[in-house]
């Protein structure tokens, strides 16, 4: 059963849409005990990390979302929800899950003459993506280069570059799919990709235990 998980931080609604196109079968909950048997997680999210993270916590799925990734449960996130798996969001100074080592930064931060390049914050819209270090289960039947939707004013930056499965150029080789173990995130919203953004939704659905 795959699990999508609501903590009043958006994006939802078209998440939801997207297993549904997809005949996937799922449960959508605020609750973490109605989430208890999802052998999939999906952590999606719009906005701010420092807002996200109280709302986590409030909702008491800090512990649980650890608690299940120890456990073996596979976990996608999704913009927000890719960001604060992340150890610390420069995004009001904030404290993050700590799920994998790194940090979020702002574009403008890591890319300081981003207005003399011509480009704008935040990156919205649709951009390819090219591979790396190695194969990743979410990309099958994905070709190279495919094009998915971006709107973020922040990055991930993971300790270990060895986690970063696929990145698009904005200026910066920016981090947008990160694979570490049975942990997934996609700094894009994969759910407003169209058909490739569908199939990755799928595959993950799809993942045995790793």
């Amino acid at each position: 059963m795959v699990g999508i998980i609501d903590y009043n931080a958006g994006n939802i609604t078209s998440v939801e849409r997207s297993l549904k196109k997809l005949g996937i079968e799922y449960i959508m909950s605020k609750k973490s005990t109605e989430l208890e048997n999802c052998s999939h997680l999906i952590f999606p999210g719009d906005g701010d990390d420092f807002y996200a993270m109280q709302e986590v916590r409030t909702l008491t799925f800090d512990s649980f979302l650890k608690r299940k990734v120890s456990q073996g449960v596979l976990l996608l996130g999704i913009c927000v929800g890719a960001q604060i798996i992340f150890s610390h969001s420069d995004e009001g100074n904030t404290d993050c899950l700590n799920l994998v080592k790194g940090e979020i930064k702002h574009l403008s931060t890591l890319l300081p003459d981003i207005k003399e390049k011509g480009l704008k914050v935040p990156h919205m819209g649709w951009n390819n993506l090219e591979f790396s270090n190695g194969e990743c289960p979410l990309f099958k039947n994905i070709p190279t280069s495919s094009d998915f939707y971006f709107v973020h004013s922040y990055i991930i930056c993971p300790k270990d570059q060895t986690v970063t499965k696929a990145v698009a150029d904005y200026g910066i080789k920016i981090p947008s799919v990160i694979q570490k173990d049975n942990i997934f995130a996609c700094q894009f919203h994969p759910e407003k990709s169209g058909k490739v953004g569908l199939e990755l939704l799928k595959n993950f659905c799809q993942l045995k235990a790793l």
